[in-house]
């Protein structure tokens, strides 16, 4: 699920800029690094990989993350930090380019939840930060906690079968961690007469529906149950409240929530 302009929204947590330093210097708690992100997405994996002063600009109530407009406040917060972590898709890149000046070190993140590219991504942050260990640790939890939602979405499937699935294109990891069988993909455009034709031959028994920019109902005819997955995390940064949510929505619609 590679990152594109029609992403999701992210949410801040309120926190003031960070103290003014010396880019050598990591200042952090801990004497870990001051991160600045522009999204929780891009937060947590921050927090994931071991960052424990992370910054996050966006702020909650913007429900597409793209519509913010970073104020002055938050770009002098991202000239402060050590790392300022962005994804290119971001309308406002280019500003917190420019804010971050000479001091931080611009760090362009791939926001994928596909486990592989997620744990890959914490691991090339921890590298980044100094905090490896950290993110090895992280890794660990991580993976016994999605190979446990998996085998628990496995065990739900209807009458012991893969359901057939359409996922938007921004959430076909919950396909691939619930184990279902995709049979299609759509958006992030809006889906035309000729799509929703074809999807609805295919007789998916869900769809996998992006929160954050969801057009309603996608397949009306089909008898398909519509599930709302989110990517972004909440103000904890709890990357893993991402996987647990969507393991929670996915055992709804499958009749075992």
């Amino acid at each position: 699920m590679a990152a594109s302009l029609t992403l999701l929204a992210g949410c801040g947590d309120g926190s003031a800029p960070a103290a003014s330093k010396d880019k050598d210097s990591t200042d952090g708690k801990g004497g870990k690094p001051v991160v600045v992100a522009t999204t929780t997405w891009e937060g947590a994996l921050a927090k994931a990989a071991g960052a424990e002063d992370v910054t996050v600009i966006v702020p909650q109530s913007v429900h597409h993350a793209p519509d913010y407009d970073p104020k002055p406040s938050d770009l002098a917060a991202v000239a402060k930090a050590d790392f300022v972590l962005y994804a290119p898709f971001e309308p406002y890149a280019e500003k917190i380019k420019e804010a971050a000046g000479s001091d931080a070190e611009l760090v362009e993140v791939n926001l994928d939840n596909s486990a592989d590219k997620a744990t890959a991504e914490v691991e090339r942050l921890g590298g980044m930060f100094g905090t490896q260990d950290s993110a090895a640790r992280w890794k660990t939890s991580f993976t016994a906690e999605y190979d446990k939602l998996s085998q628990e979405l496995k065990s739900a499937w209807p009458g012991g079968k893969s359901p057939a699935v359409v996922s938007q294109v921004f959430t076909a990891w919950a396909a691939e961690m619930a184990g279902a069988q995709p049979v299609g993909t759509y958006g992030p455009e809006a889906v035309t007469p000729a799509q929703l034709a074809e999807l609805t031959k295919k007789k998916p028994a869900l769809v996998l529906d992006n929160a954050h920019m969801s057009t309603g109902t996608v397949l009306p005819d089909s008898g398909a149950k519509q599930v709302k997955i989110v990517n972004y995390p909440g103000n904890d940064l709890d990357l893993l409240s991402v996987y647990r949510n969507a393991a929670d929505e996915l055992k709804k619609a499958m009749g075992k929530g």
